[in-house]
């Protein structure tokens, strides 16, 4: 019995009838395949460092542009409308840019006179609730005495006192970071006017711009991360409205003072998920228990605890959709990663950009089944139909051969 072996590892026995594979070759084959994947992964990797190391650089001009455009999700709709009935797009971007602000300021001018109005009561309030505190301490299970609790307060005022320099520098940094706040804000409107006002030419003109399949995958993969992004955020902006009601009639029921300014904050918290409603939920619950008592603080946890369970089981799939669901630990991942490189903004802003990066990859998705469906494998050219969050049907490309049957 003689055997032939070729030079790409194939073992051919005439007289058995069977033609094998050397063990060596397949091996080589595989390891060839891992290492140009690897390669492939590294450069993504390293592309994603580059990435995350120029923004991080362009942070200070990045993040407005990113708040500019998460507000003109929210106005665009109404600018759009006022554009489709004749008005010109600056008049538009002006008129719905100038309702935001009026909005934001009758917000303020409501919440300002009952924070100062009733700021004296939440200070005697929480220092008998500290005091309430200090007699549990002395009395209760840890059995603390006096001396010991005074020696405890003097060492935190003489550690205060050591520290006036530090807490001073603090003071002047808190006065240079509100400063760089009045700046980024008036910043962030004047981005908004014009993302307001030209926004919709950016994407038609991106596409004449690159011509030609790259511009009309861009031009679509971009429209699809904007829907998203503005459905995210209207989804968001409801529930959080919806969270705020119910805890803010909790908060009033009970008496607990302060409602309505923490209501805006449970509101503004919605917009960090999961996150956001834990430290807004723990601060109403906190105000309770100082100013009223434990009992009311216990009534206002349960509160909280119906209507965040009412959120995630029933409003946020219901209106958000599988769409734009992400899982509870990708949420986690994102929120941690944006808050540990940029802070309370990176925490706002980590799930939309999570979300609209979804939209994207769900685009390339849909190219990808497609091409595979093909004859030929070619990439093919965005859709004619309006974009869907859905993933279409892997169906053969427009006159392709059907698949052979069996006879």
């Amino acid at each position: 019995m003689s055997t032939g072996a070729s030079r790409d590892g194939v073992d051919r026995c005439p007289s058995l009838g069977r033609v094998t594979r050397d063990r060596s070759a397949i091996l080589s084959r595989g390891f060839s395949t891992l290492a140009r994947w690897s390669w492939q992964l590294i450069a993504i990797a390293a592309g994603l460092f580059v990435l995350g190391w120029i923004i991080g650089k362009f942070w200070m001009i990045g993040y407005p542009v990113m708040l500019a455009l998460i507000v003109t999700t929210l106005l665009g709709p109404p600018a759009a409308w006022l554009r489709d009935r004749g008005v010109p797009a600056a008049l538009a971007a002006v008129v719905v840019v100038l309702g935001f602000l009026a909005v934001l300021t009758g917000v303020v001018a409501v919440l300002a006179p009952q924070v100062a109005g009733q700021a004296g009561d939440i200070a005697s309030e929480g220092a008998r609730g500290l005091q309430a505190i200090q007699d549990w301490v002395q009395d209760g299970p840890l059995g603390v005495t006096e001396n010991q609790l005074d020696n405890a307060i003097q060492s935190l005022q003489d550690k205060l006192r050591d520290s006036a320099d530090v807490i001073s520098a603090g003071a002047l940094s808190t006065l240079g970071a509100a400063t760089n706040v009045i700046v980024n804000t008036v910043l962030v409107l004047m981005l908004t006017f014009f993302f307001v006002k030209d926004g919709h030419k950016f994407l038609p003109w991106l596409r004449r711009t690159l011509g030609g399949r790259a511009g009309t995958h861009i031009s679509e993969a971009g429209t699809r991360a904007w829907s998203t992004l503005g459905g995210f955020i209207r989804t968001q902006a409801l529930v959080s409205f919806v969270d705020a009601v119910f805890i803010g009639l909790g908060l009033v029921i009970l008496d607990v003072p302060l409602a309505v300014p923490l209501a805006v904050i449970v509101f503004f918290g919605g917009f960090i998920p999961i996150v956001g409603a834990f430290v807004t939920g723990a601060l109403a619950v906190l105000v309770t228990l100082v100013t009223n008592d434990f009992r009311d603080a216990v009534i206002m946890l349960i509160v909280i605890v119906a209507v965040q369970q009412l959120e995630g089981n029933v409003l946020s799939p219901w209106l958000q959709g599988k769409a734009m669901d992400l899982q509870a630990a990708v949420v986690l991942l994102a929120i941690t990663a944006g808050s540990s490189l940029f802070g309370i903004t990176g925490a706002f802003l980590a799930v939309p950009a999570v979300a609209t990066a979804a939209a994207v990859l769900r685009y390339v998705n849909e190219q990808i089944a497609v091409a595979a469906a093909s004859d030929d494998g070619a990439p093919p050219g965005p859709p004619t139909e309006p974009p869907t969050d859905a993933v279409p049907p892997k169906t053969p490309a427009p006159g392709a051969d059907p698949e052979p049957t069996a006879t």
